[in-house]
């Protein structure tokens, strides 16, 4: 079923979409918001009830209304959730959910074609908003399939009860390991295998360090590699919870195992560990094969950003995507993305050429250095 044609078509409805659609909103453009969550919340609405808000990372106002204050102890889930709903109704915002997008073509005629479970959008402009929780990463280890016990990952995580009596192989070096690890350790008996040693972070998170990360992710999506992962930018961070746990050898990590077998994992030494369950905490990928018809993977591995806007396909934008996954990055990237494709709406051959131009003077660059 053919959807009609719209000047622009926002994917997802996260912290990055919503923004994005709240400055489309002042414009002269018609737009819609295509959502594949069945209710308000992005990612957040799937976050475990023991995530609390005073156990997150600063959650950012989104613009215009701004989140008031809960208690510490009431699950982030909830809090996000309940935000997202009132801002999609305050600001009137056009969401349409569940809508699954199933792929993003060139139409030809400066339209992109937006193919979904309910029909499709002839856009002029895309913009790319589906973070990564999605795409939750599992490596393979040799005999992953023969696993006799419980595999899962931090997106099927519910509650450390569910563990009780066994004994749970924690996979990963980030800030989820860690706080699962601190949750299941009351109840049971674990193991943390992690590929790098972990690095402890040595005071706080401040601004400084906030944009020496955003640089890194910032500089791999210039050149169209593959987005570093979080930890390696920003270490863990020192808390008296994690500090009590290192004094109980909870903290206490193993390199990666070889191998997995029925009853658990073995080291290249020889060594094994029985497992009842493997958690891997190994992280996500961006949630982008919907836009694999577009051809915008470079040979580094990622899809090369000019700001927000994909170096391949000046209609198409990211948000949430690279330097712009935090909370703070996503809500102004949304507002970078709206003032491009104001531009590019009201002067597409302009515009046009401003991103042929762009991406031919930083291919040089990038192949010089």
């Amino acid at each position: 079923m053919n959807q009609g044609p719209i000047d622009v078509v926002v994917i997802g409805a996260g912290q990055s979409g919503l923004s994005t659609a709240y400055h489309l909103s002042r414009t002269e453009w018609s737009y819609v918001v295509l959502d594949g969550g069945g209710t308000a919340g992005g990612a957040w609405h799937h976050r475990w009830p023991s995530l609390t808000l005073g156990r997150t990372h600063r959650l950012h106002d989104l613009p215009g209304l701004a989140l008031t204050t809960s208690p510490p102890d009431v699950p982030a889930s909830q809090v996000v959730t309940d935000y997202f709903s009132l801002y999609e109704r305050t600001f009137e915002l056009p969401v349409r959910r569940p809508v699954h997008v199933t792929a993003v073509r060139d139409g030809g005629h400066e339209r992109l074609l937006v193919e979904t479970d309910h029909g499709t959008w002839a856009a002029r402009a895309v913009v790319n908003a589906t973070g990564t929780w999605t795409r939750p990463f599992v490596p393979y280890y040799p005999g992953i399939e023969t696993f006799a016990g419980q595999m899962l990952h931090t997106v099927d995580y519910r509650a450390a009860a569910d563990f009780r009596g066994k004994h749970v192989v924690v996979v990963g070096g980030g800030a989820s390991a860690v706080q699962l690890l601190l949750e299941i350790a009351d109840i049971t008996t674990t193991t943390w295998v992690t590929r790098r040693t972990p690095v402890w972070r040595e005071g706080p998170f401040d601004e400084t360090a906030g944009r020496q990360a955003v640089a890194m992710a910032a500089a791999a999506a210039r050149e169209g590699r593959a987005l570093p992962s979080i930890v390696s930018t920003t270490g863990l961070m020192r808390t008296e919870a994690t500090e009590a746990a290192r004094a109980r050898g909870i903290l206490d990590r193993r390199p990666m195992f070889a191998a997995i077998d029925p009853a658990g994992v073995r080291w290249a030494d020889g060594t094994h560990q029985d497992a009842d369950v493997i958690l891997w905490c190994t992280g996500f990928r961006p949630a982008v094969d919907h836009l694999s018809p577009l051809h915008l993977r470079e040979p580094g591995g990622g899809i090369k950003l000019l700001g927000t806007r994909a170096a391949r396909e000046p209609r198409l934008h990211l948000v949430g995507y690279g330097p712009s996954a935090s909370t703070i990055g996503a809500t102004r990237a949304g507002a970078a993305a709206v003032r491009d494709i104001n531009r590019l709406l009201r002067s597409p051959e302009s515009a046009a050429a401003e991103a042929a131009a762009s991406y031919t003077v930083q291919d040089s660059r990038t192949s010089r250095s």
